[in-house]
Formats: C-alpha cells, sequence, structure tokens
C-alpha cells in the first residue's frame, strides 16, 4: 500500500483529484482519508458553502438545489488559487457540480498548479442512497444538517444529481479523466479500490 501511494504522489505532484457521487456515497469520508494518506489538503465544495452561507445569511442550498453558477464562482473557485495550498496536491469532493462548470473548475485548477488529474465516481444506486439517508436519520450522525434529515430536500438533490452532475461526469469520462469506484462496500474497500485504481492510472501515465 504505501508504495503504491509513494507513485500516486509521484504522479499527482501538486495536481488534484475531483470526486463525485450521489448524496451519501461517501466522498468527503474518502477524500478526506486521500488527503491524508497522500499529504494533500482537502476541499468540499458543500463544506465552503455551508460555511459561506453562514458568513453571508443566504441560503442557497436549503431546499436542496445547486447554488447559482455564479455563486459558485465566486465563492468556492478562489480556493483553488490560495497561495498558502500552492505547494500542496488537492483532494476536491464534488468542486463543480452543474453541467457546465466543470470547464472553467479545470482552467483554474490548472492555472494555480492543480492540474486536475482524476476525477473518482464513488458508484451507489438510489436505492442505496436512500437506504443510507433512513439509517442516517436513525443514527444522527450526520449533525444538524436539515438536508440530511428532510425527505423532500433529499430527492431534490437526488434529482439535482441526475440532471445537472451526471453530464460533467460524463464530460471528465470523455477526457479519459474519470475513475469509477464501487461506493456499495465497507469503506476500508472502498478506499483500497481507489488507491488501487489510482496507482494503475499512475502507472499508465508514468510508463
Amino acid at each position: 500500500m504505501e508504495a503504491k501511494l509513494e507513485t500516486i504522489k509521484t504522479w499527482l505532484g501538486t495536481g488534484s483529484i475531483n470526486i463525485f457521487g450521489l448524496p451519501m456515497s461517501g466522498k468527503d469520508t474518502q477524500g478526506i482519508r486521500l488527503a491524508e494518506a497522500l499529504n494533500a489538503k482537502f476541499l468540499s465544495s458543500g463544506m465552503i458553502i455551508r460555511a459561506m452561507e453562514a458568513e453571508t445569511k443566504q441560503n442557497y442550498s436549503a431546499k436542496g438545489a445547486l447554488i447559482p453558477t455564479n455563486v459558485f464562482y465566486e465563492w468556492v473557485l478562489p480556493y483553488l488559487e490560495r497561495r498558502d495550498l500552492f505547494k500542496y496536491p488537492l483532494i476536491l469532493s464534488s468542486i463543480g457540480r452543474w453541467s457546465g462548470e466543470e470547464n472553467q473548475v479545470m482552467s483554474v485548477a490548472a492555472g494555480a498548479g492543480h492540474e486536475i488529474k482524476a476525477t473518482i465516481l464513488l458508484n451507489i444506486s438510489e436505492t442505496d442512497a436512500k437506504r443510507r439517508f433512513e439509517a442516517a436519520k436513525t443514527l444522527n450522525d450526520r449533525g444538524d444538517r436539515e438536508d440530511d434529515k428532510n425527505p423532500e430536500i433529499f430527492s431534490t438533490r437526488l434529482q439535482e444529481f441526475r440532471e445537472k452532475t451526471l453530464p460533467v461526469i460524463l464530460h471528465y469520462e470523455n477526457l479519459n479523466l474519470l475513475v469509477k469506484v464501487n461506493g456499495n462496500q465497507p469503506r476500508d474497500d472502498v478506499f483500497n479500490e481507489i488507491v488501487e485504481k489510482l496507482y494503475a492510472k499512475a502507472l499508465e501515465s508514468l510508463a
């Protein structure tokens, strides 16, 4: 495992990896773990947006819809250009979820020295996402987030992914950047599959 992670680090440099998946697919969980393993910095669009909404007293995402693209550009993209992150690779959690945003994300990331080297899709079905949603409500392990408690808001999030984010993922797949991972397995197995597939991609690029 360590040797494979070192190969991935060499290939990644100060580049970035963007992780996508349905709500409840484990993007932040796996992203944080991958960032720690690669000595990278983790950036989550959801975390940034919630922090900015609290700071500005605005609530674009309260009903589960994606924030407007112009607000996304203003709030989230500047994080890719932060000087304190220049020397680090980045693990991104769903940065640019609305079809049409991906080209700007790739451009800004590359301009800041964080070229997107791969995107990961944590594959789970909507049925699995709903099952995890119900389990999270029972366990109350997601904090006070209303979007993780309200079924109507959660349904909107699923629809937004289906209609707006799937085209983004297809775009990355067409660029041969997409790595598909089975997200419906134990967390350690998900992480191990991520490492194996990134390692294979690294070997392909370094060959």
